[in-house]
């Protein structure tokens, strides 16, 4: 009788202790990182409004050229919506859009219809090719933008040769109205483009950049001077600062799909990850040179690995590959003792005629025992082993 050492079993998954010991570092970081950021929200949420806001002191906002504007009889007001941006449209206004690139197809229809007939002055503000062709037709915006943003005014219009050279660099246009003044030109294409009224009094200014109306920047060049004479023409001024939030104008034609809400540079930005991410996979799966072979440091008998494998096929129920490690090698060691080429040793058309002219027996049978199904069950599966051993020995049988 032989009796079998029993090893003492040992788990493989870390314990509770040993994960948090892994991740407490990587759980400091992000706690850190929440409070800092917390921290941060909390020191930046006083009375800021955000860039170009009339209302916000911030280097990015614009309360200086309204107070500037105050001082002169112009009164601001501030406007977040589409209704009201289209109703302030009047002879004694000038309706400023600070960000007209977030206005939807429908919404910049609306506001393009609301101020045409309204014979007061409508300021575009670094309008792209998304929103100029429908509130300013007539005028493209070109794809490049300026080098320079401090430019000369080169055009004939009274308040750019008072204000002199200005920052007005940023998005550049054409225009095929032939009444337009193009002042500022890069390139010689103007960043800020005057468009009167067919009938009336009335225009449309299209500035290429925001920086003469920015806090930090009014006090450059000529830009206080240009800045209060644009929007300083007529008594009211109105400040209309798009929202994402602003459901007033609904409609199909205001669905925007992914891709519109996406800022632009994107794809660029996509394709320098994609790039980043392959150059990355390259390097880490680089070779360093041929693999070195290593002497095991104990020798482990064939029965061992066998007794191992046999154990984890059977903690893992895989009859159906446990009765193909069998058959594939009953198949490799019959092939040579039946003529047949060790290459064809797993083709029925080849082994099974070779072994039933050897032995003499039913074809069918071979087929199924050699070929056929996995066991259902653990005794077929010691069943199917007695058999290859028996056919083996039969075939070896002098």
């Amino acid at each position: 009788m032989t009796t079998e050492a029993t090893l003492p079993s040992t788990s493989a998954s870390p314990t509770a202790r040993q994960v948090w010991t892994r991740a407490r570092g990587i759980a400091l970081a992000l706690v850190l990182l929440l409070v800092g950021a917390i921290a941060i929200a909390v020191l930046r949420s006083d009375a800021r409004h955000g860039e170009l806001d009339p209302r916000s002191a911030d280097p990015g906002g614009s309360r200086a050229v309204a107070e500037l504007l105050a001082d002169r009889g112009v009164d601001t007001r501030v406007v977040t919506t589409l209704d009201e941006a289209a109703a302030a449209a009047g002879p004694d206004t000038t309706l400023l859009v600070a960000v007209p690139d977030l206005l939807t197809r429908g919404q910049q229809t609306r506001l393009h219809n609301a101020f045409t007939d309204s014979r007061g002055r409508t300021i575009l503000v670094a309008s792209g090719s998304a929103s100029v062709e429908r509130l300013a037709p007539g005028v493209t915006a070109d794809p490049a933008t300026s080098l320079d943003s401090t430019l000369s005014p080169d055009c004939g219009l009274p308040a750019a040769r008072r204000a002199g050279t200005a920052d007005t660099g940023g998005v550049r246009y054409t225009t095929t109205h032939l009444t337009a003044d193009a002042c500022y030109p890069s390139e010689r294409l103007a960043t800020l483009l005057r468009i009167p009224d067919a009938t009336g009094d009335g225009d449309t200014v299209v500035l290429g950049a925001p920086d003469i109306l920015l806090n930090d920047r009014l006090d450059k060049q000529g830009n206080a001077s240009l800045a209060l004479q644009l929007l300083g023409s007529r008594p009211h001024l109105v400040w209309y600062l798009p929202s994402l939030s602003d459901t007033s104008a609904t409609g199909t034609d205001d669905e925007r799909s992914f891709f519109d809400l996406l800022p632009s540079g994107w794809l660029w930005g996509t394709l320098q990850l994609f790039i980043a991410a392959a150059l990355a996979a390259l390097w880490r799966a680089r070779r360093l040179g041929p693999l070195v072979p290593e002497k095991l440091p104990v020798a482990i008998r064939a029965s061992e690995t066998a007794e191992g494998r046999a154990r984890l096929y059977r903690k893992a129920d895989a009859r159906d590959r446990a009765a193909n490690a069998l058959r594939s090698t009953t198949r490799t060691r019959l092939a040579p003792l039946t003529g047949v080429p060790v290459t064809q040793a797993h083709t029925p058309e080849a082994l099974l005629p070779a072994l039933s002219a050897h032995l003499h027996g039913d074809g069918q049978d071979l087929h199924t025992l050699l070929f056929g199904p996995p066991p259902s069950d653990d005794a077929a599966l010691i069943a199917l082993a007695d058999r290859l051993d028996a056919l083996e020995r039969e075939v070896r049988r002098p």
